[in-house]
């Protein structure tokens, strides 16, 4: 178990992809109504269970391309392990069973139960710093996928857009509850899985949309408190955080010219209270 609650912040620097496409505005990326780049929690809590599978933990929630045991169905995997067991052994074993309930908790509706598990790790909707821009591309493909009509030599399906953000820096906040850990077993050995998983966050997640390169995870602020409760308040954690704004007529923006870094005077009067930082690169 854990006897101490954690906060951590980390950036996103993103060059040339499109870092999570929106559905409703065919697959732009996600925006806000001030122009601010998102990336979605969904988003994030998927890319960080691919990094658990990856390292050889049992997950629950498997995207289908990375499904390893034969079930398509979140219910079929769930009804491989359960029949008439009670809520409560459910709960336990699902716990012991799977790393990202144990640590995101989930809601099992299947063979009418309705039991909620509330894990202990929280991460936000990721945010840029600066509202962003969004380039669409035209693109055509060589050959035809499905045939053309009579008359035709080529099918409409071989035109098509191509959205991506040419520079942005989000910022994500996320903090594990020591309570909610007691309850599900969420351990240290978990705790540091979360923060190799945040580091480590693009490792196998090359695609058309994001190119290898184009994402990586740069500064990883992980504040360890002295206490179950907290030190400060998760609001006042979010809020050490500081930056510089570029130049908006600058061509070539880098990730260095925001100047990240945290508010070094307020984080000694929260050290005094017991707080520790730990800063730590992504790869």
């Amino acid at each position: 178990m854990i006897n101490n609650k954690v906060d951590f912040i980390f950036t996103i620097e993103v060059s040339g992809a499109n870092p999570n496409g929106d559905p409703l505005t065919g697959n732009m990326p996600r925006i806000d109504n001030r122009g601010f780049g998102e990336i979605s929690d969904v988003c994030l809590k998927r890319k960080i269970r691919n990094r658990m599978q990856d390292m050889g933990h049992d997950i629950f929630v498997k995207s289908l391309d990375r499904s390893d045991d034969g079930f398509r169905s979140l219910q079929k995997r769930f009804e491989d392990v359960f029949n008439k067991e009670s809520d409560e052994e459910v709960e336990k074993i699902a716990n012991e069973k799977w790393l990202d309930i144990r640590s995101f908790g989930q809601v099992f509706t299947y063979q009418k139960r309705a039991l909620g598990i509330r894990g202990p790790v929280s991460v936000s909707i990721a945010k840029s710093i600066d509202p962003i821009e969004i380039t669409t591309m035209q693109i055509t493909k060589s050959i035809s996928g499905m045939e053309p009509a009579a008359g035709k030599t080529r099918s409409a399906d071989t035109m098509g857009t191509k959205h991506f953000v040419d520079h942005g820096v989000y910022v994500v906040n996320g903090s594990i509850n020591s309570y909610f850990a007691e309850k599900t077993g969420f351990d240290q050995d978990d705790v540091e899985t979360i923060k190799e998983c945040i580091k480590t966050l693009f490792l196998n997640d090359v695609s058309s949309a994001r190119p290898d390169g184009s994402m990586e995870v740069k500064d990883i602020f992980w504040f360890n408190h002295s206490s179950k409760v907290g030190d400060v308040s998760s609001g006042k954690i979010k809020d050490l955080l500081e930056y510089d704004l570029p130049n908006a007529e600058d061509l070539k923006v880098k990730y260095e010219d925001y100047n990240i870094r945290l508010d070094q005077e307020r984080l000694k009067e929260y050290e005094e209270k017991g707080l520790r930082v730990e800063h730590i690169q992504g790869i």
